[in-house]
């Protein structure tokens, strides 16, 4: 009997051998993406490319590859150096800015798992979507958007990011389905999937990455505002616990829920929207935050004092020539001086922005 089972094994090792010679590991995905993915979905066989043509990749698929590439970025790295909300917290459990792209990362692949989208499209975008963040979080955006010609918003510096700026100034060469989910994930205090269409991402895997990234944000600031005692649990609004629960999972949970029941096809695509009650119930828990957490003196107070810091930063690296190219160096040499200091201060982590003032502004002891 062991040796019948021996030889029906190696049978099957030595077919799955020929099959595999005669198939690659990616076009093996690229046929069970087309034979499993819902008709809604963007198979990484149907990416409209990249700036660059490149070789195919013998075992992933070209959304797999954008992944890696953005994974394994200089940006990615920085991430965890950046504010979300909190500015050098105490402790060690709040958010960072990388922990953050890992939530909504999480969350828009369980919801794209259960629409069956393109998982490794949604992971590319969500990994992607916040590279050009910068130091202080919106603080530090706020501020580059009032001093660069031009403005300045972290979804289009995050474009900027892996088509220029990474890579020696080669950029990251990405499909265009990663590109512009990166590029029009963000919705500001408007609405989450507009009414009418403008500035949607071209893919439903784009669109749930836009929904993931208020859901995670909703939970999890609301969570470390609680755990640094910004707010209490008894502040949250009646109407939300009501509606979407008690504690950090739960509202998560509820929260896609209302996504997934809301989303339905429609004239040959999906339209994504939320359930009505859960939808005024995550508009009530926005509102909520943003006057009674980002608005807070406790965080207000930081971000006042951080947006100083970089505003003097810009203004002393734009003003002195010799110290802009010592500091800078070769990064994004093609562009105007006030685009090349404009990326690196985007670039910094928030300790290496505060290394870089006290550097400048501090005065040093001689004795």
């Amino acid at each position: 009997m062991f040796f019948l089972l021996y030889w029906l094994h190696s049978v099957e090792i030595e077919a799955k051998s020929i099959y595999m010679n005669t198939m690659s590991v990616r076009e093996e995905i690229e046929k069970r993406e087309l034979t499993y993915l819902s008709p809604y979905a963007c198979p990484s066989v149907r990416t409209k490319g990249r700036f660059k043509p490149v070789k195919p990749c013998p075992i992933r698929s070209e959304f797999q590859r954008d992944r890696d590439r953005i994974v394994y970025s200089k940006a990615f790295r920085r991430l965890k150096h950046k504010t979300q909300v909190f500015l050098s917290p105490s402790g060690d459990h709040c958010r960072t800015r990388l922990t953050h792209t890992l939530e909504v990362s999480e969350i828009a692949r369980t919801i794209g798992r259960a629409l069956y989208l393109n998982e490794d499209l949604i992971e590319a975008i969500a990994l992607g979507h916040d590279l050009g963040h910068t130091p202080f979080g919106h603080a530090g955006e706020a501020v580059l958007n009032e001093l660069v010609p031009g403005g300045f918003s972290h979804y289009r510096q995050s474009v900027r990011v892996v088509d220029v700026l990474e890579n020696g100034g080669k950029g990251l060469n990405l499909t265009f389905e990663v590109r512009n989910g990166i590029a029009k994930h963000s919705k500001g205090y408007g609405e989450v999937i507009p009414s009418s269409g403008h500035g949607l991402p071209t893919t439903a895997e784009g669109c749930v990455v836009r929904y993931a990234d208020i859901i995670a944000y909703l939970g999890h600031d609301l969570d470390d505002a609680i755990r640094s005692s910004v707010i209490k649990k008894s502040d949250i609004p009646s109407e939300c616990h009501k509606v979407l629960g008690k504690g950090h999972s739960r509202h998560i949970v509820r929260m896609i829920q209302g996504v997934l029941s809301a989303t339905k096809p429609c004239d040959g695509v999906l339209v994504f929207g939320v359930d009505p009650v859960i939808g005024t119930a995550m508009q009530q828990l926005r509102e909520f935050l943003y006057h009674n957490v980002y608005r807070s003196p406790e965080v207000h107070n930081e971000f006042v004092k951080a947006s100083k810091m970089l505003r003097e930063l810009y203004g002393h690296l734009l003003s002195d020539r010799e110290t802009m190219e010592k500091e800078i160096g070769s990064f994004a040499p093609s562009s105007s001086p006030e685009r090349r200091v404009c990326d690196f201060i985007a670039s910094m982590t928030d300790r290496y922005a505060q290394n870089m003032y006290e550097r400048f502004f501090w005065p040093k002891s001689l004795a």
